[in-house]
C-alpha cells in the first residue's frame, strides 16, 4: 500500500495569503447594502451627529428596509461596528458609539 503525500494549497481568500483579489463581503454589504443607501465615506467622519443624521436620512428614504427606520440605521451602524472587530481604533469606536447615541436621541428613543 503505497502512501499518500499531502499537497498544501495556499488558502484562498485569507488576509496575508498574498491574494490580491480578496472578496470583502462585510465592505461590500457596506457599499451595496439591499437595506440602506448610504452615503459614501459614512462610516470615515469624526462626527457623532453627522453620522447618526446621515443614516436617519438614509433610513427613513429607504423603501427597501424590513424594520422600522430606526431598526435598520442601529443595524447598520451595529454591523459596520462589530464587523471591524478589534482591528477598530478606541477612538474610532467610542465615536460610533457616540453616534450610536445620537441616533437614539434622534428617533426620539430613550437611553
Amino acid at each position: 500500500m503505497a502512501a499518500t503525500k499531502s499537497i498544501r494549497r495556499p488558502a484562498k481568500g485569507r488576509a496575508g495569503s498574498g491574494a490580491r483579489n480578496v472578496r470583502r463581503w462585510s465592505q461590500d454589504v457596506t457599499e451595496h447594502s439591499n437595506a440602506l443607501d448610504l452615503e459614501s465615506h459614512l462610516f470615515a467622519s469624526d462626527s457623532p451627529e453627522e453620522i447618526a443624521a446621515s443614516l436617519k436620512r438614509s433610513a427613513l428614504s429607504s423603501r427597501r428596509r424590513k424594520g422600522t427606520a430606526f431598526q435598520s440605521a442601529m443595524s447598520m451602524l451595529n454591523f459596520y461596528i462589530n464587523r471591524a472587530g478589534r482591528n477598530l481604533p478606541k477612538e474610532r469606536r467610542a465615536t460610533l458609539e457616540q453616534a450610536k447615541a445620537k441616533l437614539r436621541e434622534a428617533f426620539g428613543r430613550p437611553p
